[in-house]
């Protein structure tokens, strides 16, 4: 008797569940409390961290899921991948880190279990995104259906990953501002730049298959209005891909320009300091040779000469400075 009672708590909302509601059709939103059945007249959202131990153990054992949807949204892979069975599909999608102490590359995985009367969603940390689809729900102006919450899902994650092409493209414009104004930017930043132009894209190239792939896809409960906005926001991810493209190619011409000026002020200071040698040389030389502690050195019996050979020698590094700045070696 309590086995059947644990396995009927696997088909109610789960106790730690992040966001449990159901679809107005609308644009609005009907909360689900912890506990309650999860109704089938009205579309359904559940979305659960599966950091979680409970959530864990609900998605491993609710009958609502099959084995493959299980495993995907138990974090068996991250890799943006679509898989159709029936009616049902199941997605896995990537947006930009905004929590805090990580670096936006890294990205999250967001994934999802959707049929035409319910949406199980989970991830490991916080999304912007899903945030912002929740939002909307509860301000009236969400989706109506779970064909519209899924492309509002793909809109959401492609509005915050092009908001963070943006501010790599605003931070390549200030590298090349710098470098030309003769200034070296900070040690590393260029790097991270490269690094996370290469990262963004890694996920976003096959995130725009996919959701081309999605329109494409003979699902009943998505209709053409859904399908043309899919394509839009494939069509705007392949222009975020042609920006991190640009933007690989402009930091790479950075990078040569950096080079070029650390190669410069190297050189420069290479020849100041030759310039400096070339004047103290014969100076060193004079110096030298009236040093050694031999007899017949001129002066030696003179009370002025030690002055008179000091006058000589700046007198020799002035005529010599005068004919450097002649030739322009100076």
């Amino acid at each position: 008797m309590r086995l059947n009672e644990k396995d009927e708590q696997m088909d109610r909302v789960p106790s730690d569940v992040i966001y449990a509601l159901t679809l107005d059709g609308k644009g609005g939103m009907q909360p689900l409390a912890a506990g309650s059945e999860i109704p089938g007249k009205s579309p359904g959202w559940l979305h659960l961290d599966y950091g979680n131990p409970e959530a864990a153990r609900w998605l491993l054992h609710t009958p609502l899921l099959n084995e493959a949807a299980k495993e995907s949204l138990l974090g068996q892979s991250n890799r943006p991948k679509l898989v159709r069975m029936g009616e049902t599909v199941l997605l896995i999608l990537r947006g930009i880190n905004h929590n805090k102490d990580h670096r936006p590359e890294e990205m999250v995985a967001l994934r999802i279990f959707i049929t035409p009367d319910l949406i199980i969603s989970s991830r490991r940390r916080p999304l912007l995104s899903e945030q912002d689809v929740f939002n909307q729900l509860t301000l009236g102006g969400g989706a109506d259906t779970p064909a519209d919450w899924l492309v509002e899902v793909c809109d959401a994650l492609t509005d915050r990953a092009g908001e963070f092409v943006e501010e790599l493209h605003d931070q390549i414009l200030d590298l090349e501002e710098m470098v030309l104004m003769r200034d070296l930017p900070a040690n590393g930043r260029l790097a991270l730049i490269r690094k996370q132009l290469i990262m963004i894209r890694r996920y976003l190239s096959p995130q725009r298959d996919l959701v081309a792939r999605l329109a494409n896809e003979k699902i009943s409960w998505l209709d053409e209005d859904d399908r043309r906005r899919l394509l839009d926001i494939a069509d705007r991810l392949r222009r975020w891909l042609d920006d991190l493209d640009a933007g690989v190619a402009r930091t790479a011409v950075l990078a040569d320009e950096i080079n070029n000026l650390m190669a410069e002020a190297t050189n420069r200071r290479a020849y100041q300091m030759s310039v400096m040698a070339l004047l103290f040389l014969p100076a060193s030389f004079l110096t030298g040779l009236f040093g050694i502690n031999l007899g017949g050195i001129p002066g030696a019996e003179s009370p002025t000469a030690f002055w008179v050979f000091c006058g000589s020698l700046v007198a020799l590094a002035t005529g010599l400075a005068v004919w450097l700045k002649h030739r322009r070696w100076w």
